[in-house]
């Protein structure tokens, strides 16, 4: 067996209700002032607000900062931080989905360690003599990301619209609440966009380059409780428990990832969402199957083990297959796109995009190795 390392720096606490205990949990990690990181659209839905009110009931002063969207940016984040400067919060708190819990972690960044949010790209970039960073809570409202789970935070450049994983161990939340009832005022939509995200997770850190004995168990749990309840959460959305367990999923695959890594479904994703504004969860669904196609040569054992939740009769000489299969059907019930040309790319873009997925960290990490030609392929035949 390799040498590896496991850890577990977020404390999660999951239940239906438990937003109730955000006061606690605050004052537990000493929190007097706290900024509140949630974007518009949660705002909107009433959660931040009884966030907010769990805070003051524990004798935290708040302040709100929402002047962020989906794909949180540079300016964003140095717009966020400005806002810390004035407040000088002791405690951060994240009330949203996968794009708060980021550009939390991003103004954190800044807020700790100061300069810009490029001098953090790549992974443990601040010196550890810089010290810890401000604590922070994590109250995921989508079940998709896995950022509550995740020392990463996803920032885009405003310049070159390179999407940045900025990584430090001290970035992880000290907690995280998965209430489920959160996750219920979700649109269809996105549900579906970060159902098929969790699930891309839980397949890639599975069999990724890196992945461990550690990681592995989450990432099979995780795909255990994804593949049996989205299609419930799809057919009935109002099916709380099929809903926890694919927030819980969601979670276990964001543990598997910050003790692994992702694929080159993420390698083909990123530059679809960065060139033609595709969300993410539509990106990496519609490469996924394919991704999993080509990998099958190299990971058709591993594929097998994931197969085996859906299908106990399952072969593993027909694994990669009857995984491909099962990530065509569910993206096709999600309501999603299935092909490229359904979202405006045509056979002209694949030549900048498959150069731009080569630059890709994650495609590093994919268990089968990749060149321009090999992306070329996967994009052509998701086309």
């Amino acid at each position: 067996m390799h040498p590896f390392e496991f850890f577990s720096r977020t404390k999660l606490i999951v239940g239906a209700g438990t937003l109730s205990r955000l006061g606690e949990i605050a004052a537990e990690l000493g929190g007097t002032r706290a900024l509140v990181v949630s974007d518009p659209g949660v705002v909107s839905t009433g959660h931040t607000s009884v966030g907010v009110s769990m805070l003051t009931q524990a004798g935290i002063d708040c302040t709100i900062f929402d002047q962020f969207a989906e794909n949180p940016t540079t300016d964003h984040i140095a717009s966020g931080a400005a806002t810390a400067r004035k407040t000088q919060p002791d405690l951060i708190v994240a009330i949203g989905g996968g794009s708060s819990l980021d550009c939390a972690k991003g103004i954190n960044f800044l807020q700790s360690f100061g300069g810009d949010m490029q001098d953090y790209w790549g992974r443990n970039k601040a010196p550890i003599s810089k010290g810890p960073m401000i604590p922070s809570i994590a109250v995921p409202t989508t079940a998709g990301t896995g950022s509550e789970t995740q020392s990463f935070a996803l920032i885009t450049d405003s310049s070159t619209h390179v999407k940045m994983a900025c990584g430090d161990s001290r970035a992880a939340f000290r907690a995280a609440i998965l209430d489920v009832d959160l996750t219920l005022t979700q649109p269809h939509r996105v549900t579906s966009l970060t159902a098929i995200d969790a699930i891309s997770h839980a397949v890639e850190s599975h069999v990724c380059r890196t992945a461990t004995p550690a990681s592995r168990l989450f990432s099979k749990e995780a795909w255990t409780l994804l593949a049996n309840n989205v299609p419930k959460v799809f057919d009935d959305p109002s099916n709380k428990k099929a809903r926890a367990a694919v927030q819980l999923g969601a979670a276990w695959a964001g543990i598997a990832i910050e003790h692994s890594m992702l694929g080159a479904a993420h390698a083909c994703a990123n530059p679809l969402t960065s060139q033609f504004g595709v969300a993410h969860g539509q990106a990496v669904g519609v490469m996924l199957p394919h991704v999993v196609g080509f990998n099958t040569s190299c990971s058709q054992i591993r594929y097998h083990e994931l197969v085996q939740s859906i299908d106990p009769s399952a072969q593993v000489s027909s694994a990669g297959k009857s995984l491909s299969d099962w990530l065509f059907d569910i993206l096709d019930l999600s309501d999603l796109e299935t092909h490229l040309s359904h979202l405006d790319i045509t056979a002209s873009d694949i030549k900048s995009l498959a150069s731009a997925a080569t630059l890709q960290w994650t495609a590093g990490f994919n268990p089968r190795p990749l060149n321009s030609d090999d992306f070329f392929k996967l994009y052509q035949a998701a086309l």
